[in-house]
């Protein structure tokens, strides 16, 4: 405790538009130990479709807008709620909130600010680098969701190693869990003897489509029935070209002659009674950090094929609770894909094997218990920090 009240933490994200860093932010708010803890959120866009799952969202939710793309008034914003707040701790996560909430951070005197890292051995772009470098001296620690990405991170902006922390995404055990697929298949229009292939990814480049999209042309080759469920949508505002990106698949799409197969399901709000209607999920990303979907999906009983990318390798037991394949493989893909499906068994006693792996090592009450122990052991070194400098300073 801080002057005997629960300690005041400012999560602080660019929106709460549907994506992992997002849902990550909300767990964290919804679940951390109120006792000891007094966590808001803060987003700089008001677009924000999440932000009706933050629970006492009229007292917690804040939204600092920009006016324009160089409206620099939201560090002095972000300042100002901080000192509102006597904020103890700040969190950010993602670019725009990661440098606003470093320089808010110091203006407003908080004691410990924290970056994070969501990601490994993407391109970031060369102001992006710029800013990150300029800023070094504002953050204290990092919380990286994989070990790549703290690496990752620390070659390309220069931070010290000892100052990132790794935890792992978490998955809400009780939301994501195995269950009949009859209803939803129904509601869905999918046969109970039709083979189902699900992949949830925002229409964003990172998640590389057309990889997966070329091996479903090939497990159609021979499983003719089989389903490719999409979950997700282009980001707001074309963020990312977002829209561009969208579109080039969608002409993937009619080349390769599949939309008959395909079923185009968007951003959706129940997602968790839609994973157990798959009898597989996949995933292709050029990059990731902690992949939630990976989680959500083994939560759910169902065995996940994903590229052997970031921390993949730690999160998926090759063989046990799904299988892994190298970037752009589409062959290797297809294969895994097809020996998943044609072996009903197997592909059982892996979903059981995802769910218990995924209920031992990635639960929300892991995942904030590993959080919490970062922001406490991180206040207190800040403390001693203090301490000994009062003592040389006299």
């Amino acid at each position: 405790m801080i002057s005997n009240r629960p300690i005041c933490v400012v999560l602080v994200i660019d929106d709460l538009e549907y994506g992992g860093a997002q849902r990550q932010v909300l767990e964290c708010a919804n679940n951390m130990d109120p006792t000891r803890f007094d966590v808001h959120v803060c987003t700089l866009s008001d677009y924000v479709p999440l932000g009706k799952q933050l629970t006492d969202a009229n007292r917690r939710l804040h939204v600092i807008g920009k006016k324009n793309k160089f409206d620099f008034t939201v560090v002095l914003r972000l300042a100002q709620l901080f000192r509102s707040l006597e904020a103890d701790i700040v969190h950010s996560y993602l670019f725009r909130a990661d440098i606003a909430t470093r320089l808010a951070g110091r203006l407003a005197g908080t004691a410990l600010v924290i970056g994070s890292e969501r990601n490994a051995n993407y391109k970031p772009k060369k102001r992006h680098i710029l800013a990150y470098k300029l800023t070094r001296a504002c953050v204290d620690l990092t919380i990286a969701n994989s070990k790549t990405g703290a690496d990752f991170n620390s070659r390309m902006f220069g931070q010290p190693a000892p100052d990132y922390r790794v935890v792992y995404n978490g998955v809400d055990t009780q939301r994501f869990k195995a269950q009949s697929p009859n209803a939803i298949r129904t509601e869905l229009g999918i046969a109970e003897e039709d083979p189902v292939i699900g992949i949830f990814a925002s229409f964003k480049p990172q998640k590389n489509h057309a990889m997966l999209l070329l091996a479903f042309r090939q497990v159609l080759e021979s499983i003719p029935k089989t389903i490719l469920l999409l979950v997700g949508d282009r980001l707001a505002g074309n963020m990312g070209g977002t829209t561009d990106y969208h579109g080039q698949m969608e002409a993937l799409i009619d080349e390769l002659k599949i939309r008959h197969k395909c079923i185009f399901l968007g951003n959706r709000n129940d997602v968790e009674r839609l994973y157990p209607a798959c009898d597989i999920t996949a995933l292709s990303s050029l990059y990731e950090g902690t992949p939630n979907v990976l989680l959500e999906s083994m939560a759910s009983g169902v065995p996940v094929v994903a590229t052997r990318v970031s921390d993949n390798a730690y999160i998926i037991k090759e063989g046990e609770t799904g299988c892994l394949v190298q970037l752009d493989d589409v062959d290797g893909m297809a294969g895994r894909l097809r020996t998943l499906l044609r072996d009903a068994p197997r592909r059982r006693e892996m979903g059981r094997k995802a769910q218990e792996w995924a209920n031992e090592k990635f639960s929300i009450e892991q995942l904030i218990k590993n959080t919490e122990d970062v922001y406490l052991q991180g206040l207190h070194e800040k403390r001693q920090l203090s301490q000994t400098k009062n003592v040389k300073d006299e």
